[in-house]
């Protein structure tokens, strides 16, 4: 038995990134773990603690059973709190302790995913206690695995891999997100059509239409007349996206045209991942 062919993308994307975040961090010294990183209220011990964690869900091992500080100004709710445990619970960590439970952690993924055999709609455990599908689990894994890669080269100043298999996946989900951001979230008129422009190592043209009740879809075919356009780089689009910049922070680097209100409650509202 071997991988489900639908699931290898997203082991081979999780793979890729998992490795380069191991390189990334076994050379550094104990007081670079405690650099801040794009996420609020983590340094890069915590987002590698959060890695780990979440790889170690998969592996079907039992949650910490840890009480968190009430301090934590960046934990506000449920999610947050299901996300910190196994989190705060390293907090106190050596580098060698953390680069050694990365590694093997990664050993034992790495040998789940030689064996897996299960379907992509089998049922594995989920946050809060949900239930969700393997497929959905392994999707899950390589987004966040790509884009805290990208926090901690951006931590770092250590750029790279902005094309790479995670890449890809991170752009079809925030693609996917899109029509709900302009549609619901920024409340495009109907019968309008927004464009989003993206250039460098990911490019894409994307237009999301609003139909007469007001529901989004996106398609690559452009738009004649659009109520808006937005111009800006990959980088920048998926910080954006994961809630990594504020638009005013990268303002420099979006160029708009259109109704300016549109464009602005766009990007006011650009953020979807929790």
């Amino acid at each position: 038995m071997s991988l489900h062919p639908s699931l290898q993308s997203y082991a081979d994307a999780w793979a890729h990134s998992i490795d380069a975040i191991s390189e990334l961090v076994s050379p550094l010294v104990e007081g670079e773990w405690n650099r801040r990183t794009p996420c609020p209220g983590w340094s890069v011990r915590d987002l590698v603690s959060h890695v780990i964690g979440l790889d170690c869900e998969m592996l079907g091992d039992p949650r910490p059973i840890h009480t968190l500080p009430r301090d934590l100004f960046h934990v506000t709710n449920e999610h947050q709190r299901y996300m910190e445990m196994q989190v705060d619970v390293r907090r106190h960590h050596t580098a060698p302790e953390m680069t050694s439970e990365l590694e093997y952690t990664i050993i034992r993924r790495n040998r789940q995913l030689r064996n897996e055999s299960r379907q992509p709609d089998a049922k594995v455990r989920g946050p809060l206690g949900t239930e969700v599908t393997l497929e959905h689990a392994m999707l899950n894994r390589a987004f966040d695995v790509w884009v805290h890669e990208q926090d901690l080269r951006t931590t770092l100043g250590r750029p790279g891999n902005l094309d790479s298999p995670g890449a890809q996946i991170v752009r079809d989900q925030l693609l996917a997100a899109l029509p709900k951001v302009v549609a619901k979230h920024a409340g495009a008129p109907a019968h309008s059509a927004v464009v989003f422009d993206v250039h460098g190592p990911v490019e894409f043209l994307r237009t999301v239409r609003v139909d007469a009740e007001g529901r989004g879809s996106i398609d690559g075919a452009p738009s004649l007349g659009p109520a808006a356009t937005l111009t800006l780089d990959w980088e920048t689009f998926f910080r954006l996206a994961c809630g990594r910049v504020t638009p005013d922070a990268v303002s420099d680097r979006i160029k708009t045209e259109g109704d300016p209100e549109l464009t602005t409650a766009i990007l006011r509202n650009f953020t979807v991942t929790p």
